[in-house]
Parts: structure tokens; C-alpha cells; sequence
């Protein structure tokens, strides 16, 4: 057995360290591909606001163009409660909570992570020549943590919850930043073909070498929506996520068992099925937004479900 506080941190724990991974990644390849601007741009770092930043931003445009003020906000800015100082000073205080259930060098590298994004000269490197080197930095450090909780951590109860907080939250993320792209055009499943258009949220998910191996030709808009959330072979698509997120919430219903736990089994399966069994021959542009809506609403939904009924509050 787990106290639910336990279970708490550690849920919460690895929900803060996915968006972390999800940030530094988007980060460095927004930077990088910010120096290739193309006459379509006009999106420019809003994506990356949209889905990690305060939104009263999205509508300066001056703001959203300046590669150096959009990173420091989602960086060091902790008026911005997504920014990665913040983040990473939650996910250290719930693994401080949770040492007994983690490894050492699981909280060994959340502690360097921490420590390196609260460093005194940071907002300086990120206005300069070497913001590239430290973005490269954040990012790896974030490959390290994923790579040391996969081969270091013990596969029990604790794993379970927070198996469940990772993909629950890359799933969000996943919709959020697709969102991101599809509304500013209309959800017109035709508009925006060009390969350009795309290649930043490709990257962002890490989907972009994947994308140009199984695509040619046009209708980037729809191979894209395949992709990113339909594609089951494709860590960060919807349908994988949820796919994953239900295996690891069945081994916690298997450890404790009870009618309550078996409603969350339903409602996180209906979720599952309404994307996984979508036809997407026939997915029209608003049909494939209130999908993600509804898929967004419900997630949020079980989320607060699923935290009521295994941790410590109502």
C-alpha cells in the first residue's frame, strides 16, 4: 500500500517534469528555426505562449516576435506559473516529499535541474551568443531525467501513478499545441499545406523526422493530423498517449480495486475510444475540433476525478 500523499507527489512530480521535457524541447526548436523565418510566418513564437505562457501576451505582437523576451518568460518568469522555474521548484518539492519512493538519482538529477534553471546569470545567457548552448543544456538535462526514471526507477504502485500524471499531461500538451496550429486557420483541413507551415510543431513533438520517412506529396494538414493524433507508433500522438495512460491507470485499479475505481476505468475508456475508433476518412475540420474539445474537457475531468478519489482532498 501508498499513502495518497505519496501517490500525490509522485503523480504531480512527473506531470511537472513531462511539461519541463515538452518545454525545453519546444523551446530550442522554436529558437533554432526562428533564425529561418519564411514570408508565410505569422505565428511566430504565439504557439509556445498559447500553450506554456499567460495568454494576455498572445496579443503583443512585438512580444511574441522577440525570441529573448518569449523565452525568458517561459523560462524564469515566475509571474508565469507554467515557466520552468516554477515547474521545476514543484516537481523538487513533491520528490523531496516522495524521497522514499524514488530513486536517488531520480531526485539527484530533479535537484541539478533545479538548480541549473535558478542559476544568477541565466536571464543574461538567454540574451546572448550562448543562449543556444544553454537551451541545448535544458533540453539534455530533460533527456537525462527521462532516461534515469526509465532505468532506475522500481516498477511499483508509485511507478503506476506516475505513469498516469506523464501521459495525462503529454496528451494535453499534444492537443494544446496542434490547437495551436489548426485554429488559426479555421480547422480548414485544406488550408496551410505548405510543409513549412508545420515543421515547427514537428519538431516540437519530435515528430518531424518520422513525418518526411512515412509522407510525400501534398496534404501536409491531414498527414499532419494523422500524425500527431492518430499515428499509434508515435510516442507524443493522442491515441498512443491515451493508449499508454489506460495500461498504467489498469495496473493501479488491479492494486486497488473498488466500484469508484472502476467508473474512472470507464470514463478514461470512453475517452480512449472516442479518439482511437474516429474515422478519419470522413473527419471534416469542425468535427476533428470538437473532437480535441471534448477530448480536452474530459481529460481535465477524469484528472479531477482521478485526484479526488486517490489523494488526500475533495
Amino acid at each position: 500500500m501508498m499513502l495518497s500523499r505519496i501517490a500525490e507527489n509522485m503523480f504531480w512530480m512527473n506531470r511537472y517534469m513531462e511539461r519541463v521535457d515538452a518545454m525545453s524541447r519546444s523551446m530550442r526548436y522554436f529558437f533554432i528555426l526562428g533564425f529561418d523565418i519564411w514570408e508565410g510566418d505569422n505565428l511566430g513564437y504565439r504557439p509556445l505562449l498559447q500553450c506554456f505562457g499567460m495568454h494576455d501576451k498572445l496579443h503583443d505582437e512585438e512580444f511574441v516576435r522577440n525570441a529573448t523576451s518569449v523565452l525568458k518568460h517561459l523560462a524564469t518568469d515566475t509571474t508565469n506559473l507554467n515557466s520552468m522555474r516554477v515547474l521545476l521548484g514543484k516537481a523538487r518539492e513533491n520528490a523531496r516529499g516522495s524521497q522514499d519512493k524514488i530513486t536517488k538519482e531520480v531526485w539527484e538529477q530533479i535537484n541539478m535541474m533545479y538548480h541549473a534553471i535558478n542559476e544568477d546569470d541565466i536571464d543574461e545567457r538567454l540574451d546572448s551568443e550562448n543562449a543556444l548552448i544553454l537551451l541545448d543544456t535544458l533540453e539534455k538535462h530533460s533527456l537525462m531525467y527521462a532516461g534515469i526514471l526509465e532505468s532506475t526507477m522500481p516498477r511499483g504502485l508509485g511507478w503506476e501513478f506516475m505513469n498516469v500524471g506523464k501521459y495525462l499531461d503529454r496528451a494535453l500538451h499534444t492537443i494544446d499545441m496542434f490547437d495551436a496550429y489548426m485554429n488559426p486557420i479555421s480547422y480548414n483541413m485544406t488550408s496551410h499545406d505548405e510543409m513549412l507551415y508545420w515543421r515547427r510543431l514537428l519538431y516540437a513533438l519530435s515528430g518531424y523526422e518520422l513525418y518526411l520517412k512515412n509522407n510525400r506529396g501534398g496534404q501536409h494538414t491531414c498527414q499532419v493530423m494523422s500524425q500527431v493524433i492518430f499515428n499509434n507508433d508515435f510516442p507524443r500522438s493522442l491515441t498512443y498517449t491515451l493508449n499508454h495512460g489506460k495500461k498504467y491507470l489498469d495496473a493501479i485499479l488491479a492494486s486497488l480495486p473498488d466500484i469508484q475505481a472502476l467508473r474512472l476505468e470507464k470514463k478514461f475508456g470512453r475517452i480512449k475510444s472516442n479518439v482511437e475508433f474516429t474515422d478519419q476518412t470522413s473527419l471534416t475540420g469542425e468535427d476533428l475540433k470538437l473532437l480535441l474539445s471534448d477530448t480536452r474537457r474530459q481529460l481535465w475531468e477524469f484528472s479531477v476525478d482521478f485526484s479526488k478519489h486517490y489523494f488526500s482532498y475533495s
